[in-house]
């Protein structure tokens, strides 16, 4: 049995864990108030912006045959023989298995991309997922350092700057958005979607009902030169988002079940301790009895 020091010592050690994971629970579920405010605001607007973008192309792809080029350069869809991932993860740990579904979901997807013979490539948003690819020797063509500093349109604007002449020059086929999308501050869905191209060949297949017939001005293709760039800075914004809300809900959550356990572990240390110093008590109480009963003999 441990000494009643080393419990002493084992019982105020846990007891400043407490504190740091009470605190930290407290400081992440205010910024996950913030972050659920931004992501829930942003949502619709994102989706808006896809409702519009993918109507206008359809009309477009309805109207144009099929042998001419596509309305936009993001919008052609070709054989994907280059993959090109973005990874959306986090720079700290302490946040249970987010990181880590996140990288086994990356994983996954890179390994069936390369059974059908695509060279898959990655760019990284956050320290976990580049230090997950490096170690399993992927090629991570760019890194976008702390991501979340600050993060606004500007820094999606820049990402996408960087991620778009790839597309457009053939150097990749296709760029897949690898990120956790934030349901709760206790669920968390690792999410693969497709930034480019666009529109798909399968997205023009309507369900049956005739497409809305609006008016355009100054015509469908100008409109398209404005939204298809907005679309992929906002896909890229709302990511960086929702991988932020789901940190900060992750951290919360684990944070909580830590500061519970650490509560659980100060009863039975402090349990252990009284039964181990009532043991004490008894064997000197013991030795005392023991002596005194000698000495009347």
């Amino acid at each position: 049995m441990p000494s009643l020091k080393a419990i002493r010592k084992r019982i105020t050690s846990t007891k400043s864990t407490q504190k740091i994971t009470r605190a930290m629970k407290m400081v992440a579920g205010a910024r996950l108030t913030r972050a659920q405010q931004r992501i829930v605001a942003m949502r619709p607007y994102a989706v808006k912006t896809s409702d519009v973008l993918h109507s206008v192309a359809r009309t477009m792809g309805a109207s144009a045959d099929s042998q001419t080029e596509p309305a936009h350069p993001l919008l052609a869809a070709r054989a994907e023989k280059k993959s090109l991932f973005v990874v959306v993860s986090s720079d700290r740990g302490l946040c249970g298995g987010l990181n880590t579904n996140l990288n086994k979901t990356t994983e996954r997807e890179w390994r069936e991309k390369a059974a059908t013979g695509a060279e898959v490539t990655f760019v990284t948003l956050g320290r976990k997922g580049r230090e997950y690819l490096g170690r399993r020797g992927a090629t991570v063509t760019r890194d976008f350092p702390r991501p979340f500093d600050g993060l606004d349109i500007e820094k999606a604007r820049g990402i996408a700057r960087w991620l778009v002449p790839r597309f457009e020059k053939g150097e990749v086929d296709a760029i897949y958005l690898v990120f956790n999308e934030f349901k709760s501050a206790m669920t968390q869905k690792a999410t693969v979607a497709r930034l480019l191209p666009v529109v798909s060949s399968e997205a023009s297949v309507t369900d049956g009902t005739a497409p809305t017939d609006f008016l355009y001005e100054p015509n469908q293709r100008a409109l398209l030169e404005r939204l298809v760039p907005m679309y992929v800075e906002i896909s890229i914004y709302r990511a960086l988002l929702e991988s932020q809300a789901s940190f900060f809900g992750a951290q919360m959550t684990a944070m909580d079940a830590a500061t519970r356990n650490a509560k659980d572990m100060i009863a039975r240390l402090t349990l252990q301790y009284n039964r181990a110093r009532q043991a004490a008590i008894t064997k000197e109480l013991m030795e005392i009895i023991g002596g005194a009963e000698a000495l009347k003999e």
